[in-house]
């Protein structure tokens, strides 16, 4: 457009703005959901990390729910889920029994 035309804007039905308030809730509670997961396996890593096998032990199970209720929430996709959990299986067992040489 040239400089200085105004621009036509069109007036918002009830319904879009429904659908801009809805949409606005949704992110608000996607935002807090996937916080909530990503802060458990955080949590589980940083176990992990120190060494501390019963330490994470005790956060396997809280981890590995709200991985599954990530899922049933569409936060992530199945596979994806299946994947963080097998991997921090992996490095769980890899803690349990220490390597000799």
């Amino acid at each position: 457009m040239a400089q200085g035309t105004p621009i036509k804007h069109k007036k918002k039905s009830k319904s879009v703005l429904k659908n801009i308030r809805q949409t606005e809730h949704r992110t608000v509670t996607n935002r807090i959901n996937r916080t909530r997961v990503r802060g458990a396996i955080r949590r589980f890593r940083t176990a992990l990390a120190s060494g501390d096998a019963a330490a994470a032990e005790k956060l396997l199970g809280p981890t590995f729910s709200e991985i599954d209720r990530s899922i049933r929430r569409k936060i992530l996709p199945e596979n994806t889920a299946n994947r963080y959990k097998s991997r921090l299986t992996i490095a769980l067992n890899g803690l349990r029994k220490p390597k000799t040489a």
